[in-house]
């Protein structure tokens, strides 16, 4: 049992890992370089060709994190059943990171099945607006995870409980 609880820990924390990771990498280093690597002579030429690239590079992802969405809510649902003594501090934290993570995937769908297709089939002048809120939602998609992260480790500390 005690093998069972210590893979299931790395497994959630590994895929929590990674995927904030890659929200972070994608927000702060990537959207911010693609204009520079882009830059073209035309204003609204530079914007078009930014949006092609985040086009290509957002192709094919959404399976992908929708598994990465299926394990860290399995392997949560496997600590919380595999996690012996739980104090109510435990179970406000536990009850915290799921509403938090709730909020995350509510917005991921939002993302993948609302917003992409709107922002594809989306005219030049609506693309700074879709991309403003995109950038919106991208940020608060990381704090989500972020703080969900940081509610979990505070959970497994014993110290803190």
């Amino acid at each position: 049992m005690e093998t069972l609880l210590i893979m299931t820990i790395l497994l959630h924390v590994g895929v929590s890992a990674l995927w904030l990771g890659s929200m972070a990498y994608s927000l702060f280093v990537v959207a911010p370089k693609l204009p520079r690597m882009l830059d073209g002579a035309d204003r609204l030429e530079n914007a078009q060709r930014v949006e092609d690239a985040q086009r290509v590079l957002a192709h094919g992802n959404r399976w992908p994190v929708v598994g990465l969405l299926g394990v860290l809510w399995g392997s949560g649902l496997g600590l919380v059943l595999l996690t012996g003594e739980r104090s109510a501090g435990w179970w406000v934290l536990v009850a915290a990171k799921a509403v938090l993570l709730a909020s995350a995937t509510g917005l991921f769908w939002w993302v993948s099945w609302r917003g992409w297709p709107r922002r594809v089939f989306a005219l030049p002048a609506e693309l700074p607006a879709l991309a403003s809120r995109f950038r919106r939602v991208a940020v608060l998609m990381l704090a989500l995870v972020a703080t969900a992260f940081t509610l979990g480790i505070l959970a497994a500390h014993p110290a803190v409980m």
